[in-house]
């Protein structure tokens, strides 16, 4: 088989690469015809996962806000973002007849919530103007020719004259990331990032029944610990990152502690940072501040209040120490953080010993205010690509001209999406940037043909 362009990958920006250089041959008039090559059975499998399904696909910021969630190269990805920013991603996804609709923090999703609208709109979007979808045929090998490319498949040979990888990075790798694009990059003269997860969960110590650090899989059962906070979420808190006791990053907003470790919003914008330093052989802990609007000396205040209540409350009468401390906590934190939290800090409750036979159980207020506003994890690893975001590292974007996506060590070759050496932060960042690098990579792939 002969394409005019090949792009391998059937996600985000492999569908919107496909769909751009298409549009612009049919508008100049030409027959080139153009491909899309995808191992899974159909298109677009991690893009039906993205936001547990519900699927934010852009963000409405404007560069220079939407620029600092981008965790590397913010200029490669600046030309792409203007070409395509995210109000004509949004036009593109409703000239289709996908209706969007914009949520707190600038996000987009489809109206319906559901992923599968983005995936077929894609898909429309590329039956509209040709393209070719080549599902369940894996690349098996890549060669470069003097006048384009051959690709090796199950099925056989494929040539083109113009080639876009779009093969994503290595996160899920069961919805078909493998990381096979890096292996071609190289071996076609281009220089690799070194990779690691990022947008993962982050595995505290003793959260997990396991003695192993760094790359902990997610199914690995939970100690009695981890089980307690499974399932708590915490909202409004202000979460500090340390690498060897030195502070690293800090975020305000939502965290999750999840049968895979400390997740959400939060915990996913300090993942990447954590991850490295870990990889690095690093030490790495975090402190949540559960009050942050509050002091420590008015929060201190509060708490002895709250005792001096639930102490003198009717209701209490009889009640041991230990059981007033837990209705005080009720009052500060989500009643199913509880255990967790007495398990974490059992330093806010002192057992004294009187004689053989009587034992007294002191309620230390200032500790628990201090445990409130300084919670502190020391963090043991993190759950690697089989559930992480997006891959950090990859394809260095000095082998590609931002201008274009094109390769500069390969005339002929183009770069876009999870591929490159780029990341950002959830939020509908990720894929804007595929929307943003796959549109810059078709169009100017099917421009390099109509020139000559």
């Amino acid at each position: 088989m002969k394409y005019s362009i090949l792009v391998i990958g059937g996600g985000a920006s492999g569908l919107m690469a496909a769909y751009s250089a298409a549009k612009t041959l049919v508008a100049s008039g030409s027959d080139a015809s153009v491909a899309v090559v995808e191992k899974m059975p159909k298109p677009g499998r991690k893009i039906m996962i993205t936001g547990k399904g519900r699927c934010n696909f852009t963000n409405l910021k404007p560069w220079n806000a939407f620029s600092t969630h981008i965790r590397s190269n913010q200029n490669f990805v600046k030309g792409a973002f203007h070409s395509l920013p995210p109000e004509k991603v949004i036009a593109f996804f409703e000239s289709f007849g996908m209706k969007t609709v914009i949520e707190r923090g600038d996000r987009a999703y489809p109206a319906s919530y559901h992923a599968s609208d983005v995936v077929d709109t894609l898909v429309n979007a590329c039956n509209s103007v040709g393209v070719k979808i080549l599902c369940d045929t894996e690349v098996l090998g890549l060669e470069r020719i003097p006048d384009g490319f051959v690709l090796t498949t199950g099925a056989g040979s494929i040539s083109c004259r113009r080639l876009i990888l779009a093969t994503g990075g290595l996160s899920y790798p069961t919805t078909g990331s493998t990381g096979d694009g890096y292996r071609w990059a190289s071996e076609l003269g281009h220089g690799i990032e070194p990779q690691f997860p990022s947008l993962t969960a982050m595995v505290p110590d003793g959260y997990k029944d396991t003695s192993l650090r760094g790359h902990i899989a997610r199914e690995t059962p939970l100690s009695e610990f981890g089980a307690r906070l499974c399932g708590v979420q915490l909202k409004n808190v202000q979460v500090s990152l340390f690498v060897e006791g030195s502070p690293c990053g800090d975020e305000f907003g939502d965290i999750d502690f999840t049968d895979g470790g400390l997740e959400g919003p939060v915990g996913f914008q300090l993942s990447r940072k954590a991850v490295k330093a870990l990889s690095n052989g690093s030490r790495v802990s975090l402190s949540i501040d559960m009050k942050p609007g509050v002091p420590l000396q008015e929060l201190s205040a509060r708490v002895k209040e709250l005792w001096a209540e639930v102490d003198k409350d009717p209701r209490s009468r009889g009640l041991h120490e230990k059981e007033k401390c837990r209705i005080m906590l009720g009052k500060l934190m989500p009643w199913d953080l509880i255990p967790g939290f007495v398990a974490a800090n059992p330093s806010i409750m002192t057992l004294e010993r009187r004689s053989r036979t009587e034992t007294k159980v002191w309620v230390n207020l200032p500790t628990i205010a201090k445990a409130l506003k300084e919670w502190k994890f020391d963090i043991r690893g993190y759950v690697g690509y089989e559930r992480a975001v997006v891959t950090a590292g990859g394809v260095s974007t000095k082998d590609i001209l931002s201008k274009t996506m094109e390769s500069r060590v390969v005339p002929g070759l183009y770069f876009c999406g999870e591929v490159t050496d780029m990341d950002c932060d959830t939020g509908g960042y990720n894929l804007q940037c595929a929307f943003c690098t796959g549109n810059l990579a078709g169009e100017n792939a099917a421009k390099s043909m109509i020139d000559k």
